[in-house]
């Protein structure tokens, strides 16, 4: 059994209040922080801690919080990214769901380490209900003297606000959320300046996931040294996976970063294995936007090891054969699935959530759905495979934001490995065309 800090005390009763919560230890970060360490100081456990960022891109947090401007006479913000909106990903919300004091106590000790005393939450439209399970937590912080004038008798001041989205995907970015909780279109920002720089309100900001910034709880707590004793190499600590798709028990798991895949697949400590007894076909290890990767890439095999749930395990190989852990939506196919349906499913994503900021976004998006409709449904043809290829690589790294890789991405990866679907589909469309065409299900 891996070791649990973020789910520990998950299915204790009453973990939503406050009561119960600190009756667990809850808010003993922010105790530590303010009465015995300066921001600097937790700063630098940060940094010891080796804290990646859990909302995909992986920058060592510790590093990014050094990079706040400190001018003098100008405020600093906090602000936490719960747009979770990539498909295959919602660890999110079922920590803020279950147990929203640990998000509310790692915004507490992340806002006074980098001297902030205004700080957003800043959620998907959908996830309204969840919305409303933080406001109630953080009335609750408020009454007890966890939020407020003078924290703990420091002299430290602290307002938290939680704003809703309206469930835009390109919210997720951190620049085109920061210009939706101004009050503007959601469109991504040129860099630099960076939000660092000039962020929320042209001022200094942080912009952090939910789970990154609940785990700077424990590593106060515990101390960066020993955090960074749990994990693998620069992977270190541990890391929620929201495990769907072909297995027996979809869920959110906490792992320490370095399990073998196959162990997470198989074992019945995680995913507990294939329905029906079914072979593995391919896996996508850290949410919609990342190289699919077939399962002689994954599993251990008599020429290689398996592949660990780490960074840099699973970005090994480049995107030639390899891929990453992102956001950790972890989503498994079994040998009757249809890559081309899945690519499909997933470009018809990414065109609805463009902004249209970018013409190579805007356009690729489309034109690539529009392909993969054509094959999906019988009616493609060899050149349109080719053709397909040369769109993602005219919109991968030509875009303001990320959006554009992350449609041109699963594209790539799937011709690169399952070119042969394709061409299936383009010899036999008789064998296709007939097929009942409703989208795959996704993890809920």
């Amino acid at each position: 059994m891996g070791k649990k800090l973020l789910l520990e005390h998950i299915n204790v009763e009453g973990i939503q209040s406050l009561e119960v919560y600190r009756k667990m230890g809850g808010y003993a970060s922010v105790e530590k922080a303010i009465k015995t360490m300066t921001p600097d100081e937790v700063v630098e456990e940060v940094k010891k801690s080796g804290l990646r960022g859990r909302g995909g891109a992986g920058f060592p947090t510790g590093m990014k919080w050094s990079f706040i401007a400190k001018p003098q006479g100008v405020p600093r913000y906090l602000v936490c990214n719960a747009d979770e909106s990539e498909p295959g990903t919602f660890k999110d919300r079922y920590l803020m769901e279950k147990i929203p004091h640990s998000l509310i106590e790692g915004m507490i000790t992340s806002s006074y380490a980098l001297g902030a005393n205004t700080s957003y939450i800043y959620i998907r439209g959908e996830y309204f209900y969840v919305s409303r399970i933080l406001e109630r937590a953080i009335a609750e912080a408020y009454a007890a003297g966890w939020l407020g004038k003078n924290i703990l008798g420091s002299g430290y001041d602290l307002d938290l606000y939680v704003h809703v989205g309206a469930g835009a995907y390109i919210c997720g970015e951190e620049t085109a959320l920061l210009e939706s909780l101004e009050g503007k279109r959601g469109n991504p920002r040129i860099k630099p300046p960076f939000p660092a720089v000039k962020g929320l309100y042209g001022s200094p900001t942080v912009v952090n996931n939910v789970e990154t910034i609940a785990t700077v709880s424990h590593i106060v707590n515990m101390g960066g040294e020993e955090y960074a004793k749990i994990g693998i190499g620069r992977s270190t600590g541990t890391k929620l996976i929201s495990a769907g798709g072909n297995i027996n028990k979809p869920g959110v798991y906490e792992i320490e970063l370095g399990v073998p895949v196959e162990e997470f697949i198989f074992s019945d400590e995680y995913c507990g294995g294939i329905p029906n007894g079914r072979k593995l076909k391919a896996c996508v290890p850290g949410g919609s936007s990342v190289p699919i990767l077939p399962a002689h890439l994954l599993l251990k095999t008599a020429k290689n090891e398996s592949r660990l749930m780490s960074y840099e395990s699973l970005s090994d190989g480049g995107f030639e054969s390899g891929s990453m852990l992102g956001s950790g939506g972890f989503i498994v196919y079994d040998d009757r699935a249809c890559i081309v349906r899945s690519t499909y499913n997933f470009s018809h994503f990414y065109r609805h959530e463009s902004c249209g900021q970018c013409s190579p976004c805007r356009e690729g998006t489309s034109w690539m759905e529009k392909i993969l409709k054509e094959i999906e449904y019988g009616r493609g043809t060899m050149d349109d495979i080719d053709l397909l290829w040369d769109i993602q690589g005219n919109i991968e790294g030509k875009t303001i934001c990320p959006l554009g890789d992350a449609a041109a991405w699963p594209v790539a990866a799937a011709i690169r490995h399952f070119r042969h679907e394709f061409e299936y589909h383009v010899k036999y469309p008789e064998k296709v065309k007939d097929i009942k065409h409703t989208p795959p299900p996704m993890p809920v």
